[in-house]
């Protein structure tokens, strides 16, 4: 079985044989490829052209994050499921003004959905969320309102804006979140967020890189440099099964508090390296959830929900089926 691996302590990566070998202060581990989905560096780590051509040759992408746990890039295999066809509609959907608006609208649907569903899951274990439930169905009546792009986000802002204002009445612990704080994040929640956002954001490019769409191409946010676009509008509509739902859990279960946290001599607010270990394993084990697919009729991961949701977009993309953002149905 394929599986994300994550390294977290500087040394080597160099191709062995049909196998990576990982050399540093622990000593050295064998990693046989067959069992590689991607790889994740937090660590300072040498590599060479040999193991980024025998990656290439595996099709596995290779994601890197700073000093600071920021994502910096990723080294993306030569694509092999490429489409010409497929590559010119996905930019004639981003150029016709209303395709682009319905796409995106069905992003924020999908997203705000989610969200309300996370409120509700919570309101019904004596948490009074009423009010804030309330207020964003009020919002989501605009999001097909809404006729550009800036004023979709908008909507969008406003709501995440409400939703972020529950968090302290759903999570035990006392948490600070008078707003949200991106770069550098301030506190325990902001840190958090930002961190697991930026691992659905890599683990979107891996889903898109195994389909022949390009993740330069968005609807959502704009397309621009130095960035691929479209696994920001996809993960939007994740965020809050995968990426807030284990959060949740992680502070009410107490298993992250403010002492796996730290502020470093520049002033940021950073996790221990052991605290990103234990929520690297609990994020794992969120996509590794697998739940019935009710119109597959198998089970399927919630890693895979994302794929499946790429597939959803390319036949909208072909005219083949419209596209319906993926919401939570259990």
């Amino acid at each position: 079985m394929q599986q994300s691996y994550y390294i977290f302590t500087s040394g080597e990566l160099h191709r062995k044989d049909d196998s990576l070998i990982l050399i540093n202060s622990e000593g050295k581990k064998y990693i046989p490829i067959e069992r590689v989905y991607d790889i994740y560096v937090f660590a300072t780590l040498t590599i060479n052209t040999t193991l980024l051509s025998f990656l290439s040759q595996k099709k596995i992408s290779i994601h890197f994050y700073n000093y600071y746990d920021f994502y910096i890039g990723s080294y993306y295999p030569k694509e092999t499921l490429v489409s010409g066809k497929l590559l010119i509609n996905q930019v004639e959907k981003y150029q016709n003004y209303e395709e682009r608006m319905f796409i995106a609208q069905q992003f924020i649907e999908a997203a705000s959905y989610n969200i309300l569903r996370n409120l509700k899951y919570y309101n019904n274990r004596e948490k009074d969320l009423t009010g804030y439930i309330d207020e964003i169905e009020e919002l989501r009546k605009q999001i097909y309102l809404t006729y550009d792009i800036k004023q979709l986000m908008g909507v969008e802002g406003n709501i995440r804006k409400l939703y972020y204002s529950a968090w302290p009445i759903i999570i035990n612990q006392k948490i600070e979140l008078d707003k949200r704080v991106k770069r550098p994040p301030d506190n325990l929640i902001n840190t958090l967020i930002s961190f697991m956002n930026s691992i659905i954001y890599t683990k979107t490019l891996s889903e898109i890189y195994k389909t022949q769409l390009n993740p330069t191409i968005s609807y959502l946010h704009e397309p621009s440099d130095k960035r691929f676009s479209l696994c920001l509008d996809v993960s939007e509509v994740f965020k809050p099964l995968i990426v807030d739902r284990t959060i949740f859990s992680l502070l009410n279960k107490n298993m992250i508090t403010e002492n796996d946290f730290y502020t470093d001599d520049g002033g940021y607010y950073r996790m221990k390296e052991s605290s990103i270990k234990k929520v690297m394993k609990a994020l794992e084990e969120t996509l590794s959830r697998s739940i019935k697919h009710k119109d597959l009729n198998r089970d399927v991961s919630y890693k895979h929900l994302i794929r499946l949701e790429l597939y959803k977009l390319i036949k909208h993309i072909i005219n083949e089926k419209n596209y319906e953002g993926f919401k939570i149905w259990w």
